[in-house]
C-alpha cells in the first residue's frame, strides 16, 4: 500500500489534481528551452537557448499565467498530450511517471528541495542563455547534449 505522501509515485496522472499536477514538476527548465527537429529524421536537439520569460535562476515563468499569450507556441503539458511530448528529457517527472517509472532521488518531491536538484546539475540554472540574445537562424550554434 502507497503511502500518504507518496502520490506523486502511485496516483494516476488523470487524477491528479492541479496543485498537484504543478508539483509534480521538478523545476529543471528544458521545457523552456527551443528545440530544434531534424525534417528528415524526425530527431530533437535541445539548444541552450531559453525562452525570454524565464527567470534563469530560479527556473521558472516569470509570466506563467500569462504564457500563452506571450508565447504562442507555449507547451501546456496534460495527461492527455504526454504521448504526443517524446522530446521531453527522460529526467522529466511528467515523463517518468507517464512510463510509470519513479521519481528520482533529487526531485523537489522526493527530497522535499529544489536545491537537491540543482546540485544533481539536472535544472538548466547557469546554463543557457536568453532568446532576446539570439536570432532564430542562429539557434544551431546552441545546440546542447545535457547530461541526463
Amino acid at each position: 500500500m502507497a503511502r500518504v505522501s507518496d502520490w506523486f509515485n502511485s496516483k494516476p496522472l488523470d487524477e491528479l489534481n492541479a496543485q498537484q499536477w504543478e508539483a509534480l514538476c521538478d523545476g529543471c527548465a528544458k521545457c523552456c528551452l527551443h528545440k530544434l527537429e531534424d525534417a528528415d529524421s524526425g530527431e530533437v536537439f535541445y539548444t541552450k537557448v531559453r525562452c525570454r520569460y524565464l527567470d534563469e535562476e530560479t527556473c521558472r515563468c516569470t509570466d506563467y499565467a500569462n504564457r500563452s499569450v506571450q508565447v504562442p507556441n507555449c507547451i501546456h503539458l496534460r495527461p492527455e498530450n504526454l504521448q504526443e511530448l517524446a522530446w521531453l528529457p527522460s529526467t522529466c517527472a511528467y515523463r517518468l511517471r507517464f512510463e510509470s517509472k519513479p521519481l528520482p532521488a533529487w526531485h523537489p518531491l522526493v527530497s522535499g528541495s529544489r536545491e537537491a536538484m540543482y546540485s544533481a546539475g539536472v535544472a538548466i540554472r547557469g546554463r543557457s542563455i536568453s532568446d532576446e540574445h539570439v536570432h532564430p537562424d542562429g539557434y544551431e550554434e546552441h545546440i546542447v547534449h545535457w547530461v541526463e
